[in-house]
């Protein structure tokens, strides 16, 4: 155990005013750096927001996540209005190439299907709608592209 670690986990998070309720979140941090997170939070955004928090911290090399997301009542979504919510961010985003990636939705769970050019463009797709407001976890299922051999550039 790593009591040093895991306070700076828990100071890290109660900074975050993404993460309104930091106390629901308990932390074990392993003398290697290896840090898990368990408990509930209330979205996916915030699930997302306190991973990202402890990656950030000195020491830690492993960030295990069983955070659960508890949606609050007013923010469920019924899945066909989460799914038109994530296609319409994806739409909207000049990063992502229009109509290339599908959205499924079951119980506030995306998943995300298609195939891009680049990877950015598979990553960009994934923040776009982790951060909507209903959902509850995201699989990134979009496939990246092998790229085209230099010598067949002119079969484009």
């Amino acid at each position: 155990m790593n009591s040093d670690l895991e306070a700076a986990v828990q100071s890290a998070l109660s900074r975050d005013p993404r993460i309104p309720y930091p106390a629901e979140i308990a932390i074990s941090a392993e003398e290697i750096g290896s840090v898990t997170l368990r408990g509930t939070v209330g979205s996916f955004r915030q699930r997302r927001a306190a991973v990202d928090d402890v990656r950030n911290i000195d020491g830690v090399l492993n960030v295990i996540d069983k955070l659960e997301v508890s949606l609050r009542e007013p923010d469920r979504r019924p899945d066909d209005e989460l799914r038109g919510r994530a296609l319409e961010r994806l739409f909207s985003d000049t990063q992502i190439p229009a109509g290339q990636i599908d959205v499924e939705a079951s119980r506030g769970r995306l998943t995300l299907t298609g195939e891009v050019d680049h990877e950015f463009e598979s990553e960009q797709a994934y923040r776009d709608v982790s951060q909507l407001t209903g959902v509850v976890g995201v699989t990134n299922e979009i496939k990246i592209k092998a790229p085209r051999p230099a010598d067949e550039w002119w079969r484009a």
